[in-house]
């Protein structure tokens, strides 16, 4: 494809696609397929112009962008099935076209319509206006319909239908963007949260010549169409709406449901696509494929979810609402005591109501988006608020404050067993458990080049403890020692003992027994994080009072880890219920807790934590039952999730400042006299919609931009 360039500098290039018409869909395929590009920050594409503005990390990338456009076509399938199920492109069209036909009508009446024409317009508008007002008041509300409907009634009662037309239409258009706002923020943020899984384990049909055995394949899950069957495991999250055929599971489905109990699932129950398998294996037939409805199902539980709203925005809500009497109040006071209707209505033509009610959700609402696009996902302002206040933070240690992806480094054989059987047998177990230790295993065998198909029963999970089944009629287990050796009691082949005694100690251990010998010890070599210390000296520093480690590592080891990163406490050898027990211990003290986890055994202490936070390719159900989730790439990020959390926090008691004093001094001055009501309307709804773009802006630095700094 060949481009026309209209524009360029050091970072920037803007260019006309050579296409005679471009479809909104066309313009989603260009911009995902630029915004995946290595070398681009940003891409956005325009339909109506069809022209695509790029905006690069470094200089320097223009012949590589030519290149990349080369190979672009707009009906490669692939590439369309990046595009989110809903980009939002449709929805800003929609709006725009409103505000421009709006701006448009007031024109043309303004400049066309003789004065009788006005006076019928306006009087048939303003009914909508009185309509409302009227419904508040026999439900016994006093709100903001009451004082707009008494504005427009007052500006109409003095002939000054001037007045009257320009505060209705001000207010349409104001209700217009605040809808706008509100529902681009929240589509955003649905974009961000809607489900992201990649694979998923498909069941071919039976095949005669496989002598009827039940093949399973790894696929992505666009591949999967309505009608296959895919399986879903312990720990794994059910990618795609379904029935189940075959198995019975506990599914955790609180994300759509509110359910806080695990609900049994047997052949003929129907299952979400973003619910989590706690228990059991299941076989789901799809009903739904990849992107159809999970997306509208995310923006109906962030519009119908307390979860946003912040105590902070409760309390603005409230003083929204009980500042009307009191508009109304002033306005009889003032007209008692100036007799003067024009000063009176300062309190009708301002109130506080509209830009409390818009800011601070858009407040929270762009802070939540703002930590989407930096792979953070919050699932409420009121974590964000927990968050700000938070003194205490609890770290797991294994795949949260060690290495995302720890490796093996050796692996022991025992009973005359081969290396490469065992780490064969060892990644098929594994495969079924997503933990970075797993994870170790897995890739181990993959470097190998060892081939691991299914060759075992069902794979039962035991949480913090190990993976078993059964291979050819033995049990198989993989697990830690307390596991294998003291629940299983698994047998040390006679004379290697001593070996299993002299364990590399600067390794965590994975024993693996067979038929109930002990077959193999995979060494996992677990670094710490290069960036952990300076994160938990900048947590320190941001208020954090307080950084704990929790681990089921013995305690040698797990006070070298201490002392290395500085934390001011730790505890060694624990179980899930020991860490959820010392969350809930910090709580009771008077502390706000956040807890910071990836695995299955996180999830008691996510759930008992004022805040918990997952690492994203750790288990799924730790990512359900979390608050928070965090890319894995770096610590860093909890980091930046605080001083977003702060940020929003002054932004919302800065708007709530400057709302009241610029409001209040609008009333002071219509009351004098000084601003006509006409005036007040105009300023103060400006304001309002100047406030809430402003709360739409981001809190922080660009990710490049820090890094420049």
């Amino acid at each position: 494809m060949r481009l026309t360039v209209l524009h360029e500098s050091m970072r920037r290039i803007r260019y006309r696609i050579p296409v005679t018409r471009m479809s909104m869909v066309d313009a989603d395929v260009l911009e995902c397929y630029l915004g995946a590009l290595g070398f681009v920050r940003e891409a956005r594409v325009d339909e109506r112009t069809r022209c695509a503005t790029v905006f690069f990390r470094e200089t320097g990338h223009k012949a590589d962008l030519a290149k990349a456009m080369e190979a672009f076509t707009f009906g490669d399938a692939r590439l369309r099935e990046m595009v989110p199920e809903n980009s939002g492109r449709a929805m800003n069209r929609r709006y725009e076209q409103q505000l421009v036909m709006k701006a448009a009508g007031k024109v043309v009446r303004d400049t066309l319509f003789p004065f009788r024409w006005k006076l019928l317009w306006n009087a048939y508008k303003s009914m909508k206006f009185l309509r409302m007002g009227l419904r508040s008041l026999c439900h016994g509300h006093l709100k903001v319909e009451v004082l707009d409907a008494a504005a427009i009634t007052a500006s109409m009662l003095r002939r000054d239908y001037s007045t009257a037309g320009s505060v209705m239409f001000l207010l349409e258009v104001g209700g217009l963007l605040e809808e706008w706002t509100h529902r681009k923020s929240v589509a955003d943020l649905a974009r961000n949260m809607s489900l992201k899984i990649d694979k998923v384990w498909k069941v071919l049909p039976e095949d005669s010549s496989q002598g009827g055995a039940e093949q399973r394949v790894l696929v992505g899950v666009n591949e999967v169409r309505e009608g296959d069957r895919i399986l879903v495991h312990t720990a794994g999250i059910i990618p795609l709406d379904g029935r189940v055929v075959k198995g019975e599971c506990a599914v955790n489905q609180a994300s759509m449901t509110g359910e806080s109990i695990p609900v049994v699932k047997r052949p003929g129950g129907y299952v979400y696509a973003g619910t989590v398998v706690e228990e059991g294996e299941c076989m789901i037939e799809v009903t739904q494929s990849a992107g159809s409805g999970k997306y509208d199902q995310v923006v109906k539980m962030i519009e119908e979810s307390e979860k946003l709203k912040s105590q902070t925005e409760e309390r603005a809500f409230h003083l929204a609402d009980s500042l009307v009497p009191w508009s109304l109040a002033g306005t009889v006071v003032t007209w008692l005591l100036t007799r003067n209707v024009t000063r009176a209505m300062a309190f009708l033509m301002v109130d506080f109501s509209c830009a409390l009610k818009l800011s601070m959700p858009l407040s929270v609402l762009s802070a939540l988006r703002e930590a989407g696009n930096q792979d953070i996902t919050v699932k409420g302002g009121k974590y964000l608020e927990a968050i700000a206040e938070a003194d205490t933070i609890v770290f797991d240690k294994t795949g949260t404050l060690t290495h995302a992806v720890p490796s093996v480094a050796e692996i022991i054989t025992f009973d005359g067993a081969e290396e490469q059987e065992c780490l064969r047998i060892a990644a098929c177990l594994e495969e079924h458990y997503p933990h970075s230790v797993a994870n170790a295993v897995v890739n181990e065998a993959l470097d190998r080049g060892i081939t691991h198909e299914e060759m075992h029963s069902n794979v039962n999970y035991v949480v913090a403890h190990g993976i078993a089944s059964t291979i050819d009629g033995k049990k198989a287990i993989i697990g830690s020692y307390h596991f294998v050796f003291e629940d299983e009691k698994t047998v040390v082949p006679r004379g290697e003992r001593s070996r299993l005694k002299a364990l590399p100690a600067e390794y965590s251990h994975l024993y693996l027994a067979v038929g109930g010998r002990l077959k193999a010890v995979l060494c996992i070599f677990d670094p710490l994080r290069e960036e952990a210390a300076v994160v938990i000296d900048q947590l320190h520093g941001l208020g954090i009072s307080k950084v704990c480690m929790m681990t089921g590592d013995n305690e040698r080891t797990a006070a070298a880890i201490a002392e290395k990163l500085q934390l001011d406490e730790y505890r060694a050898e624990v179980l899930p219920g020991d860490k959820a027990a010392f969350v809930k211990e910090e709580r009771t003290a008077g502390r706000k807790v956040i807890m910071i986890g990836d695995g299955v055994n996180d999830a008691p202490a996510l759930s008992e934590a004022d805040v918990g936070i997952a690492i994203s390719d750790g288990a799924a159900i730790a990512r359900e039952i979390s608050d928070v989730t965090i890319a894995s790439g770096s610590l860093e990020q909890v980091v930046v999730l605080r001083r977003l959390a702060e940020a929003l926090m002054d932004r919302i008691n800065g708007n709530y400042r400057f709302i009241i004093s610029f409001n209040g001094i609008l009333i002071l001055l219509g009351t004098l006299g000084v601003l006509q009501p006409a005036s007040s309307a105009l300023l103060h709804n400006g304001s309002t919609v100047v406030t809430g773009l402003a709360s739409m802006t981001d809190l922080l630095p660009s990710p490049v931009e820090r890094k420049r700094s």
